[in-house]
């Protein structure tokens, strides 16, 4: 695996997500108190996108259906989901942010 530059610091400020799509995936970039995490954009329930749910903490909430993921480890906090989504590496290299794909 190797890092990929997915967006600028600047483009993602505290508090919001961008989606990206890398090798023909559609992820999502969220920054949380100037932290960056990455997980795949689609709710392991029915595909929302979960570049649009609600982040609270360090919790984003689908907007389909209300299933919850923590955006540290793409584990399910909440139903109807039952599976993880998936969860990248991501560093930040002077004012670019990279995951791990």
């Amino acid at each position: 695996m190797a890092f990929t530059k997915i967006a600028a610091v600047p483009d993602v400020a505290p508090g919001s997500a961008k989606q990206v799509a890398v090798n023909g995936r559609m992820l999502a970039v969220f920054n949380v108190g100037g932290t960056f995490y990455v997980l795949d954009d689609t709710c392991t329930h029915r595909g929302g996108p979960l570049v649009e749910g609600e982040v609270s903490g360090h919790e984003v909430t689908c907007p389909y259906h209300g299933a919850k993921f923590d955006i540290r480890t793409g584990e399910v906090l909440g139903p109807p989901a039952q599976r993880a989504v998936a969860c990248y590496g991501v560093r930040v290299v002077g004012t670019d942010i990279e995951v791990e794909v």
